[in-house]
């Protein structure tokens, strides 16, 4: 494209917000921003040839969807920024293991829903900063087909199981439920066209999961006891699909106030995932709520992290959690860079 062509084309693109301004992102604190450094080089160490990385030889779209996350978070697309390489890798990767019905990724995946998910998110987040426009194509069809696949995907109760409705019998549960709208919501802010009625029904879902007793979002629709992980995604989830109501979310608030404080030990299982949806929130809370909330993971996450020598270069890594370092080192990658506002679905 000649340059008196790309000139006006980047201007309209950075006023309709699709391309982020990099002077307009927040630095990092430079211990943090070190950690960061060294965590990202670490998922580049652990990439496939193939573009893809696992959790322990599993969870292939899944795990790569989530490492992608994490460049993207560090600004980096699949044309611009250090980790470029690693982000184009990732798309064609996952671009691949498009099927015929929208899957993205492998039907004999136990918990497939859960990758496909989390490959709408990364691949709309994609979208939105893509200038190639034969890559724009790819992605945009990729993704219609994603969202016809999920909404065939829900159940009558309006949520999710690990696999589809029809796979599954019927079977829901709340995280797989919430993966599905947030990447829904990713590829509506890219311009995919999603039916409102299958986030309607599963927002819908959310408030029938929610225990009147004590506001935390339980396992599924047929019960299973508030969780503290489930609730903290489920507000997020509530804040991507544009619900501020005065009478559930305040709830599910209070609910993950007394069980999630950063400090506090994993009694539960799945802190970090829960951490991963929570500062989402607190996020998008605004700067007072989410300057205690970060000084106080700050201190949990770099503590936490490890570090590992390769050659003359020290890398971060996280090794807690039964699901492994890539997911673990993923997410909180992720939590650290949430005052970078590159991504739009994390913004506030």
């Amino acid at each position: 494209m000649p340059d008196f062509f790309r000139f006006p084309l980047l201007c309209a693109l950075l006023l309709a917000g699709v391309i982020s301004s990099p002077q307009l992102h927040a630095a990092l604190d430079p211990e943090v921003e070190l950690k960061v450094t060294q965590g990202l080089d670490w998922l580049v160490y652990q990439q496939h040839k193939l573009g893809h990385w696992t959790a322990q030889g599993r969870y292939p779209t899944a795990m790569t969807s989530l490492a992608g996350m994490a460049f993207l978070c560090e600004g980096s697309t699949t044309t611009q920024g250090k980790y470029s390489d690693s982000v184009r890798r990732a798309v064609d990767f996952l671009t691949r293991r498009s099927r015929k019905n929208g899957l993205i990724g492998d039907a004999d995946d136990e918990r497939y829903t859960y990758g496909h998910g989390f490959a709408m998110l990364f691949l709309s987040q994609v979208l939105g900063e893509e200038e190639d426009l034969d890559r724009r194509r790819e992605l945009t069809e990729v993704l219609t087909k994603a969202v016809i696949f999920t909404g065939q995907a829900q159940t009558r109760a309006g949520g999710w199981g690990y696999v589809s409705a029809k796979d599954g019998s019927g079977f829901d549960e709340g995280s797989t439920t919430i993966t599905q709208v947030q990447g829904l919501r990713g590829c509506r802010n890219a311009g995919i066209p999603v039916p409102k009625e299958i986030i309607d029904k599963a927002v819908g879902y959310i408030r029938k999961c929610t225990n009147p007793k004590d506001g935390g979002v339980q396992y599924s629709s047929k019960g299973g006891g508030s969780r503290p992980a489930i609730t903290a995604a489920a507000v997020a989830c509530l804040y991507n699909a544009g619900e501020y109501d005065d009478n559930y979310v305040p709830r599910m608030l209070e609910y993950c106030r007394t069980q999630l404080k950063p400090g506090t030990r994993d009694s539960f299982g799945h802190w970090h995932y829960a951490h991963f949806y929570y500062a989402q929130v607190m996020y998008r809370e605004g700067d007072a709520t989410w300057a205690a909330y970060l000084e106080s993971i700050r201190k949990r996450l770099l503590r936490e992290a490890e570090t590992v020598r390769l050659g003359e270069t020290d890398l971060a890594v996280w090794k807690q959690g039964y699901i492994g370092p890539v997911y673990t080192t993923s997410l909180n990658l992720i939590i650290l860079q949430l005052d970078k506002s590159y991504l739009p679905i994390y913004q506030r």
